[in-house]
């Protein structure tokens, strides 16, 4: 049960305004909590109270496109670059030399990236259930399987369709997918129901979207070392159904002082598969 104080606020960083809910103590360490694809702050609603009760100062962004923040309509606003930006500029909103910075689907993605691009600005990384992105890479071109699994990457290049389809019948489609790539318990009616409204929200899933076509179309080069040299932690939900077990580790190799932990009964959405699990590796690494 969530009985730690939320404060919603609206940041300005990196030239965009994101709203911003906050826990914790103002002179406790900064963990930064990004979510991905479809989620909203609200992906992170189990790991709060146990952070806050260890004395962290929490900060969770619904990243730029999602729910109440900033939409812009360019889709090369949603660069990888672009995003990793918004990240350090909520640190220095917060008064903060670098971050403990935590990461899950395409937050964990902006966080590999900001981890690689700002090093200095990262104290420790977490990431759940998706890959280093080089790693990533050169799996995909070896892996005629996980090309594959990522098909939806490749549909949602098309145009104003996929945002189309998502949203009938008052977002079901988007409803099915969440369903059919968890377990039975994972999502509860009313976490359906907030997701359904953060979708509503104006040009909110066309902005989503088009981060999958930002990547596409203005990939960002790779780093002269793509390597990351920060402390991570990679939390990997076995039965994901998008992406191959097999890029866990080969991530891990990608860091300096990496640990992987695989957990076999968790899915893609391994946080809120896993709660208790994941927020004692979560604490343990963070506080190490």
């Amino acid at each position: 049960m969530l009985t730690a104080e939320l404060k919603h606020r609206t940041i300005k960083t990196n030239g965009i305004t994101l709203h911003v809910v906050q826990a914790g103590p103002e002179d406790g360490k900064l963990v930064i909590l990004l979510h991905g694809y479809p989620e909203f702050w609200q992906g992170w609603k189990d790991q709060i109270e146990p952070l806050v009760q260890a004395g962290y100062r929490v900060w969770i962004p619904d990243q730029r496109g999602y729910n109440l923040s900033d939409k812009p309509k360019p889709v090369k606003a949603y660069k990888l670059d672009e995003l990793a930006r918004d990240v350090i500029g909520l640190i220095e909103a917060a008064g903060q030399e670098k971050t403990l910075l935590v990461g899950h689907d395409w937050g964990a993605m902006v966080a590999w990236y900001t981890a690689i691009i700002f090093p200095e600005k990262v104290e420790r990384l977490v990431i759940m259930n998706v890959p280093h992105p080089t790693a990533f890479q050169k799996y995909l071109r070896s892996s005629p399987k996980q090309l594959l699994k990522s098909w939806y990457v490749f549909f949602f290049q098309i145009p104003w369709l996929p945002e189309t389809l998502l949203s009938l019948r008052n977002w079901q489609p988007g409803i099915n997918a969440l369903k059919q790539s968890s377990r039975k318990d994972t999502f509860s009616p009313q976490d359906l129901e907030q997701y359904r409204q953060a979708w509503s929200q104006p040009g909110a899933m066309r902005s989503m979207i088009n981060w999958y076509r930002a990547v596409v179309r203005h990939m960002p080069k790779t780093p002269a070392n793509p390597r990351v040299t920060r402390p991570t932690l990679v939390i990997w939900g076995v039965k994901d159904i998008a992406l191959s077990k097999e890029l866990g580790q080969l991530s891990v190799e990608m860091c300096d002082k990496g640990q992987l932990v695989y957990i076999d009964e968790a899915t893609h959405w391994v946080q809120h598969d896993e709660p208790e699990r994941v927020n004692k590796l979560l604490l343990d690494f963070l506080a190490e």
